[in-house]
């Protein structure tokens, strides 16, 4: 027996989690598993609406990982293609709910959407015609917007990384592996670890300087992040995400590494001077290091 949600559950936030819930419950209430059935790549990579914009909130292994810490006990990923943006929702809950899954009740979110829009009804009256049973999970709002993936998305690259911190539930990461830099940091006394995304489509923090956590080697560390062109030192504008790790020398090139982005504390800037910057960055670093309490 198997009780499902779908959907693509970009950032696994509070209103996602609101249906997660609801699916964790259910299925402990009927003695089944928990399902959820999610796609990769993104439907508008596919479809191509409006795809040069769209940034991700997590890549699918952190998606998976996320779901898996909400207590989900399946996870199916779907390639989403343009051959299967066609199917309407009668097909899909027929054919791969019920036929291929086995399910006998879906979770459905407050505007879940299943199939293809042109052929798509309300999935409840589809369900129910093909003798699956719903239950509609409630919504879940700020004061100023029901919570959503494109909100959240808004907040991180807005400059509102602590809001959209409580609105997902957990610090805003970026992933990849540190690589070498042109050398700046050394030798303004402040080393710096420089990121390459592994997921080339997540959303990045607006630019400017942040705490972060730091993991590593398989440690915890505290950082002060720059997302940015270093305008002070450098004439390029390619952007560059680098980190000042705290109380940290080792070296580190070619691993992986995760930074969390626990608060922006202020816009990057160019500054008149070299020194002026450098006292700037120690500036940044003991305002890390006093919202650490360290």
């Amino acid at each position: 027996m198997v009780v499902v949600t779908t959907g693509f559950f970009d950032g696994v936030h509070l209103g996602h989690r609101k249906v997660i819930d609801t699916l964790c419950r259910r299925a402990g209430e009927l003695g089944a598993e928990s399902a959820v059935v999610t796609f990769w790549p993104h439907p508008r990579n596919v479809l191509r609406q409006d795809a040069r914009e769209l940034r991700l909130l997590t890549s699918l292994e952190e998606k998976k990982e996320l779901l898996k810490a909400c207590g989900v006990d399946q996870i199916h990923v779907l390639d989403f293609t343009r051959q299967f943006s066609k199917l309407s929702c009668e097909e899909f809950i027929r054919d791969y709910m019920i036929g291929r899954l086995g399910v006998s009740e879906m979770i459905v979110g407050y505007d879940h959407h299943l199939g293809n829009p042109a052929f798509s009804t309300d999935i409840a009256s589809v369900a129910a015609r093909l003798g699956l049973k719903t239950i509609k999970a409630e919504s879940v709002s700020d004061k100023y917007n029901t919570i959503s993936s494109t909100y959240i998305r808004n907040l991180v690259t807005t400059g509102g990384i602590e809001r959209a911190n409580q609105l997902l539930g957990y610090e805003y990461s970026l992933r990849g592996v540190v690589v070498s830099g042109n050398g700046i940091g050394r030798q303004l006394n402040f080393p710096t670890a420089n990121m390459q995304l592994y997921e080339p489509l997540k959303a990045i923090p607006e630019q400017g300087v942040y705490a972060v956590k730091v993991y590593v080697e398989g440690g915890e560390y505290y950082g002060v992040c720059n997302i940015g062109t270093r305008p002070t030192v450098s004439d390029s504008r390619s952007q560059v995400i680098e980190t000042h790790i705290l109380d940290f020398n080792e070296e580190i090139y070619g691993l992986d590494i995760r930074f969390d982005y626990c608060a922006k504390l202020r816009n990057e800037r160019k500054f008149a001077s070299v020194e002026l910057l450098k006292a700037q960055m120690s500036q940044d670093i003991g305002q890390a290091r006093k919202l650490f309490g360290i």
